[in-house]
This record gives structure tokens, sequence and C-alpha cells, in this order.
């Protein structure tokens, strides 16, 4: 017997209906994203293992897809290195491409390479898979999509304040009822470690303390001990674990916890003055937090750290980003300041699915379809169908004279907004017999009636 066929754990084939949700998701954040100046562009789904190794730290060096080389490629592994059980090199020879992991470094290789052929600032944006071979659970796929927004050419603190904006209009125009715009500064973060006396363990202790809200304070106090930091600085770090109080009160905690740090206090003026420009600008529904431990984990975050949290829900985040001062650096070309955002669609999908947010629309199947009676109305609903599309509305055509009830059935299955009903009688006095499908109501009116009503009001 023929096995039954499965995809891979952490990927999903999609139904007509759930990628119209998605097509809204990605519409509602490409609308927003251009209002804002940003420009789209698209990378190839994989790139040389080169340009993503390395550039995520540890942790998300394992999680990137190598993809194998093939035919006489294969031939030129370096078994030297196998035989010497220097894995990373052997995998290296094996595997010169890689799934994308994200799309900013991507970008940044992207500006690097057509960089005399952009005007700086450059304001990017991109919606395109990428794909993480992570533990698959609820909300944590291997393959998904990110839509992201960048701007590289500029320290401006302004583009911090734009994402900002950005987040509350986006979420707010998809109805999401509820979110958190945590923020927080790698500066900050820097200067902690400085005054702890643990400067070295920048990275240890960000990623450490980043999973302060999986693992608990005492779980993330024993990951500092297991990477060697010291317990004397663990003590100074530990009550920013419970930091309480609005904003403002924050930040003079800050400013006096970071009084001996120059970075440290850096930092803070940098989110000062995003807190400053919100607050005259205003919020629609985003509710903007100081969160000091949150890190995000990634190595080329050098100012502004951005998570963004749907309230109510259980889910992790579902947008994030920062400020990467040093990674087109990494590809050759220094002095290249960036910031970017990215919205996880998948999440926020997952979101608005559970919380029974999407509009009606997206759920509406094909606009009309005409009912078929036999060969000779069916001729005739030919003609005005080819009409109906001409006007730029989507219908069809049952294909056989089959039974009413297992056509009208088809069109209920396809969520159909109107039915036209054809007979001899119809044909003769040049009418259509139109059926809503939602409310039943019928009407006889001429295909040029039709045609205008949807139109006028395509959706029911």
């Amino acid at each position: 017997m023929a096995q039954k066929p499965s995809i891979p754990k952490g990927t999903r084939d999609f139904l007509p209906i759930e990628v119209a949700r998605r097509t809204y998701i990605f519409d509602t954040i490409k609308s927003s994203f251009k209002k804002y100046g940003f420009s789209p562009i698209e990378t190839p789904s994989f790139e040389l293992s080169s340009t993503l190794m390395g550039k995520y730290g540890e942790e998300g060096d394992r999680l990137i897809f190598r993809i194998l080389n093939s035919g006489d490629k294969m031939l030129k592994a370096d078994t030297q290195a196998l035989e010497e059980k220097n894995l990373a090199r052997f995998a290296n020879s094996l595997a010169e491409k890689a799934l994308r992991y994200d799309l900013t470094v991507p970008f940044a290789r992207f500006v690097v390479q057509h960089q005399n052929e952009l005007s700086f600032p450059f304001k990017r944006y991109q919606i395109q898979p990428v794909w993480r071979a992570d533990r698959p659970q609820h909300g944590r796929y291997q393959e998904f999509f990110q839509c992201d927004a960048d701007v590289v050419g500029s320290d401006s603190l302004i583009y911090e304040v734009d994402f900002v904006l950005l987040f509350d209009e986006i979420l707010t125009n998809l109805q999401l009822p509820s979110f958190t715009v945590k923020i927080n500064n790698r500066k900050i973060l820097s200067g902690i470690a400085e005054v702890s006396g643990e400067s070295d363990k920048l990275i240890d202790i960000t990623v450490a303390i980043d999973k302060l809200d999986k693992i608990g304070e005492e779980g993330v106090v024993k990951e500092l001990l297991e990477k060697g930091v010291s317990a004397s600085a663990i003590e100074k770090i530990q009550p920013l674990f419970s930091f309480t109080g609005t904003n403002e009160e924050k930040v003079q905690k800050m400013k006096s916890f970071l009084s001996s740090s120059e970075i440290g206090l850096k930092g803070i003026e940098e989110l000062e003055f995003v807190f400053d420009q919100i607050n005259s600008l205003g919020l629609q529904k985003a509710e903007l937090e100081f969160d000091i431990t949150l890190a995000r984990g990634l190595n080329y975050y050098t100012g502004a750290i951005f998570e963004v949290k749907a309230n109510g829900v259980k889910m992790g985040s579902i947008c994030g980003g920062g400020r990467y001062d040093d990674l087109t650096g990494l590809f050759g070309m220094s002095g290249m300041s960036g910031v970017g955002i990215s919205f996880g669609a998948d999440r926020i999908y997952d979101v608005l699915t559970e919380l029974e947010l999407f509009p009606k629309e997206t759920d509406q199947g094909l606009t009309l379809l005409f009912v078929n009676f036999g060969e000779k109305e069916q001729n005739h609903c030919m003609k005005l169908m080819h009409e109906v599309r001409a006007n730029g509305i989507d219908c069809e055509l049952y294909p056989t004279s089959a039974k009413i009830q297992k056509q009208m059935k088809y069109a209920n299955d396809r969520k159909v907004q109107y039915v036209a009903l054809i007979g001899e009688q119809e044909m003769n006095e040049e009418l259509v017999l139109l059926k809503n499908m939602e409310s039943g109501d019928q009407v006889e009116m001429s295909i040029d009636e039709v045609i205008h009503k949807l139109i006028s009001k395509p959706s029911l």
C-alpha cells in the first residue's frame, strides 16, 4: 500500500481561505511600509554559508539549515577535518550554501553588493520566507514569513520613532485589541555588564537575561554561573530582574545604576529621545514599555532593541527588531548604521485566528457562480460570464448540468457570494435570477444590472 504523503515537521500547507487571510496580513503591512517611504526588494532563498554563519551567535548558527553540496563538490569534503573531529570545518566543506535564517543579514549583504546603485539613507521592505531548524511548537515553525522594514545609512533616532509608530499603526489596522511594544537599548546592556565588572561577558549576560520570561530568575542565575559570570556580578545585576515602575521612573533608576558607565548613559539618552517623541506624537493602541531584560540575543544589535507581544494570548513575540551599527562592516563596508524591524506574519496569523479578528471579507469566496442547466443554457452563460469577467468580476460556470442540490452545495463549499440561475425563461427575457447566498434573497435583473451591483458592492 502506498505510503500516505506528508510534509516535514515545522512546515504547513495553506488552504485557499488561509491564503486569503495571510494575504490580508501581508497587504496591511505592505500598505503601511509604503506609506512610511519604504521600497520593496527581494533576495534569494539561500545564501553562501559564509554570508550567514557567525552573524547570529552560537545558538543562531545551530539553527541554520545547511544545503548539502551536490555532484563532484562532495569529493572536495575536508575529510582531514573529520579525522581531527573538527565538525564545524567539516560541515562547512560539505555545505557551501544555506537557507536564509532571517532577512536582515542578507539585506546587509545586498547593501554592500549594490551600494553604487542605491541612494542613502536606503529604506527597504521585504516580505519573504525564512527557515530555522528550531523545535516546532505552538507559534514556532521551521519555515515562516518575515515582513521586514530597514533603514541603512543614517544613525538618526527619528527612525526608531517611526518604527514604534509603524508597530502601532499596523497592529491597530489588523484590529489587534491590545499589544505591548517593549523597548531597550543594547548600550544600556553594555553598561550593565560594565558596571557589574563583566564587560567581556556581555553576550553571555544578554543571552541569559533575554530568557527571563521563559526560565525565570533562578534559571537565568544558573545559566550566568555556568557561563562563568561571577557571583558578585550576578548580585549587582539581579535587582534588575524585577525592575518596576513607569517608563520615566525606570529611566531615572537606570541613570543612577549606570552613573559610572558612559556607554550605558548614552543608551539612556537615546531611549529618552524615543520616549519624548512618542509622548508628543501619541499612539493609537500600543503600550510602550521600557523592559530592561529585553536583549533579543542577536549579536549584531548595537542600539535600540524592540519586541512586541500581543496581550491576552499565549504567544511569544510577534514583532521585533533593533539598531545594528556594525552589520555591513562584516561585509567590508564600515560606517553604515542601520535599524530595522520585523513582523512575524505566521504568529500574527495565529493570534488573529485565536481572537477571531479576521474581517469577514477575507473568508468570502468566489463572487459569482453560474448554475448549469444544460447545453443551451451553458452556451448562453459562457457569453455572459465572458462579459462579467471583462468588468473585473471573478466568476465561473459549474462544469456540468448536475442536480441543482449538488451545484448549490458546491457554491456553499466555495463560499460563493452570489449564484446566477438562468433557465429557458430567463434566456428568453434576457434576465438573470441572482441569488444572495447569505440572505437567500433572489431578484431578477439584466446582466448589466448584475455587473453594476457586483462592481459597486462586491461583498455581501
